[in-house]
């Protein structure tokens, strides 16, 4: 394989098509994207991306041009998991987690774009291949929608072909969390999978007597119930609120996930593959959890999440939701009557418009 040549990070700012809400970030207009381009000495190309919502994205732009780059050009592409172990320990001190992680992810997505592109084959089969159909939510961010228009995006998914649906939970009083539920319950039917999110919103107290109370309306997972940090009060909720709980977008490190499963604290570890550490980081996260006999699901980045989760024997759901990204993606994610088909073009097969987000360049 060929050496790295060149690589080019870009920092754009992303408009959303609407304004969206949860519990604990509030209206959120933007989001922050981070490209990373990889070119070998043979001329082949890899593409990478993280984000953010809000801010510090300009922290992660930085490390990636500053810190990483010239510690990996010259260095064999193919080489990824030296690569990973040479960015997380040149971050170590100073990172262990947050933006370096995220600088490390966007990174490590390029390169093995780059090296499956290079094999001619799906990122997918790459990571070891097991079914190309991933079941899917969709992930809608709708906090403050009223009821009505909550109801009708229902709609929309479900016309777009999803068999499952999250929504946020984590309102000012636990009765309209609990009213706009039990709607939704009855709007979907009995047996339907119906996913809520809280985002942090809660003591552990407050979020067990949440969990008691969704339990009426046969929710499928009850996701970030309390803050990350909170191992112990996450385990709590795991054994005292009758609900399985989603957790892990917030985790940086494998090492997070460790001691979050090793305590009995989330049912269904939820990483985010430009969060903890790119696709090398996640399938880390994957293996741990098939060892508890833990199903893994996603957060964000479906386009990439695809293929990790495609290869994984003990996948989950995958969350589908892109923060407006489709508009500058050719081939957006297909869904096809609750799945997502991981593509079968060489790499990942992104392919953005470029020109596009020339426009938004923060």
């Amino acid at each position: 394989m060929s050496p790295v040549a060149h690589l080019q990070a870009d920092h754009h700012r992303i408009a959303l098509p609407v304004t969206l809400s949860d519990s604990t970030h509030g209206d959120m207009t933007h989001f922050e994207l981070i490209t990373v381009r990889i070119r070998d000495r043979d001329g082949a190309e890899g593409v990478g991306y993280t984000y953010t919502v809000g801010c510090n994205g300009g922290a992660i732009h930085a490390t990636i041009t500053r810190d990483l780059a010239p510690r990996i050009k010259g260095e064999r592409a193919d080489l990824i998991e030296a690569l990973w172990q040479k960015m997380w320990w040149a971050t170590h001190y100073g990172g262990r987690g947050g933006a370096a992680s995220m600088a490390i992810a966007a990174i490590d997505i390029a390169l093995w774009d780059l090296k499956a592109r290079r094999f001619g084959a799906p990122l997918w089969t790459l990571l070891g291949g097991n079914d190309a159909r991933v079941p899917c939510y969709a992930g809608g961010i709708d906090l403050h929608f009223p009821l009505e228009r909550l109801l009708q995006q229902t709609d929309q998914n479900l016309a777009r072909g999803f068999r499952a649906i999250k929504m946020k939970v984590g309102r000012p009083r636990l009765s309209e969390d609990i009213a706009r539920v039990a709607a939704m319950r009855e709007h979907l039917g009995a047996d339907f999978p119906l996913l809520v999110d809280a985002n942090m919103r809660w003591t552990p107290d407050e979020a067990i007597r949440a969990a008691r109370a969704l339990q009426a309306s046969n929710v499928y997972w009850l996701e970030e119930p309390t803050i990350p940090d909170d191992v112990d009060g996450h385990a709590r909720v795991v054994r005292e609120g009758g609900l399985p709980v989603a957790a892990g977008e917030n985790l940086h490190t494998l090492y997070e996930f460790k001691q979050m499963i090793a305590a009995g604290a989330v049912t269904f570890p939820e990483p985010d593959v430009t969060v903890c550490g790119g696709v090398t980081g996640f399938m880390k996260v994957a293996k741990l959890a098939e060892a508890f006999n833990l199903p893994v699901t996603s957060h964000g980045a479906h386009d990439i999440t695809v293929h990790c989760l495609a290869a994984a024997p003990n996948r989950s759901y995958l969350e589908a939701h892109g923060f407006g990204l489709d508009r500058y993606i050719a081939d957006p994610l297909r869904i096809e009557d609750g799945v997502a088909i991981a593509p079968d073009r060489p790499g990942h097969g992104i392919e953005f418009d470029w020109r596009g987000l020339e426009r938004c360049r923060a």
